[in-house]
């Protein structure tokens, strides 16, 4: 009897930002709400929940000169520190994956290694990092720099942070703690490794005072969709968070990410691609429409702008009409794959900058769905047998109703169509993602 392939999905969790909807509760600064979430979505058996973070707040202040008026709407403007939310989220959960980001441009490799080992051991085994450079400039003004590193300069940054990373959870063996009574011995010295890292931008010696973890490695997530962000993914990702918003997109991102992993000796089936829907649910396709419409109206004028101006290569949009179609934009430092999408999308539909502006605050780049349950899940099932995806990100507008809706109504059509598990497959991250374990490198250098 053959069985249906299984797709996978994650609760993407972040701030409100439609936090004026009826029913719209706190998920920034409320750990009893975002405790809700996380139950909710493994009541509806997701693979993750995933925390975006940014080490600055509502890029609207900064584009604004820093005038604190800019954020008097910006729901996003305060969270809680992600790590340390996954670490208690382990203690209310026993089977959905926590990730979070974690920025390679702010951040230092060992700190980064010994903090998601250790959620690894407290969530036995169900811990995952987001790996990202960084998309806003803003984050430069928070570590001592005037400026933010250049886009290419971030990525090579990032292939050297993985490696000293990934290395540095491989400093002891599976069986190196023996804690042998009889003997004395606490560990088994032959399975000690020691990094000794120098390179361009990292000298760290190690060893890790963090023992192996549960899945070998944490799994490893990517959200960058620039050709260095795809050539990271291909070599280091388990996970890629993506936004594409048509088929034949979705399959020169999945084609091409795929293809690339070949040439690092990685097997394809062991990255898992997740394009994001950022999805708009009701019992008829009108009452779908109407909220959207709803959020979409309630977004302001200067947040409206401030998502289209982070993105424009330094040229100050309020120069230009608003009402007036997007000028050409000098290429972003920030985010080279969203600001293509950005225009993109203002040329497809003939946006002006207002237009653009309200419809990508909603978007967040990603592929906008509104509509009933089943016409959702009839999108998720095209996409997914055309080949060009292997599970969902789901990109919630507000919390908790969305995402319960989701759980309480798209999940039970999966699952009738053979689609989605019924229970969960494994009791590790990458147990329930069907990625392999991760050996330890010496496992790879014995003959």
């Amino acid at each position: 009897m053959t069985t249906k392939p299984q797709m996978k999905l994650t609760a993407f969790c972040h701030p409100p930002g439609h936090w004026r909807m009826p029913g719209a509760a706190p998920t920034d600064m409320d750990f009893a709400e975002v405790t809700h979430l996380a139950r909710t979505a493994e009541r509806g058996l997701f693979d993750m929940l995933f925390f975006q973070d940014s080490a600055a707040v509502a890029p609207a202040y900064y584009l604004s000169g820093g005038k604190a008026e800019a954020l008097a709407e910006a729901a996003r403007c305060v969270r809680l520190e992600p790590l340390t939310l996954l670490a208690a989220l382990a203690t209310v959960t026993t089977h959905l994956g926590l990730v979070a980001t974690a920025t390679t441009t702010y951040n230092d490799p060992f700190n980064i290694a010994r903090k998601f080992a250790t959620i690894d051991h407290i969530s036995n085994g169900r811990a995952g990092w987001n790996l990202v450079t960084s998309q806003h400039v803003d984050e430069a003004l928070n570590f001592s720099q005037n400026a933010h590193m250049d886009h290419a300069l971030r990525y090579e940054r990032a292939q050297e942070f993985y490696d000293v990373v990934t290395g540095l959870w491989d400093s002891w063996e599976d069986d190196a703690i023996i804690r042998d009574r009889a003997s004395g011995r606490y560990i088994e010295p032959s399975k000690l490794h020691v990094l000794k890292h120098e390179g361009k931008h990292f000298k760290v010696h190690g060893p890790l005072n963090v023992a192996r973890s549960p899945q070998g490695h944490p799994i490893v997530a990517q959200a960058g969709s620039s050709d260095p962000g795809r050539e990271l993914a291909a070599r280091t990702a388990d996970v890629v968070f993506t936004a594409q918003v048509d088929l034949d997109e979705a399959r020169e991102f999945y084609n091409d990410v795929k293809t690339r992993m070949l040439k690092y000796g990685r097997d394809p089936d062991h990255l898992k691609i997740m394009p994001g829907i950022r999805y708009v649910l009701g019992a008829t396709q009108a009452e779908a429409q109407a909220k959207y419409d709803m959020m979409v109206a309630e977004a302001s004028e200067e947040g409206a702008l401030a998502s289209v101006q982070r993105l424009a290569g330094g040229l100050d949009l309020r120069q230009f009409d608003l009402d007036g179609p997007l000028p050409d934009l000098p290429p972003s430092n920030a985010a080279k794959a969203r600001q293509k999408m950005l225009i993109d999308l203002a040329r497809r539909e003939n946006l002006s900058i207002r237009e653009l502006g309200r419809r990508f605050t909603f978007s967040l780049g990603h592929k906008v769905f509104i509509g009933t349950p089943v016409g959702l899940v009839d999108f998720m099932e095209e996409w997914f047998a055309e080949g060009v995806a292997d599970g969902f990100t789901m990109l919630s507008p507000y919390f908790p109703g969305p995402l319960e809706d989701v759980v309480d109504f798209v999940v039970p059509e999966l699952q009738r169509r053979g689609l989605f598990r019924t229970e969960y497959d494994g009791k590790t991250l990458r147990e329930n993602l069907g990625i392999p374990y991760r050996q330890h490198r010496a496992a790879f250098q014995q003959t």
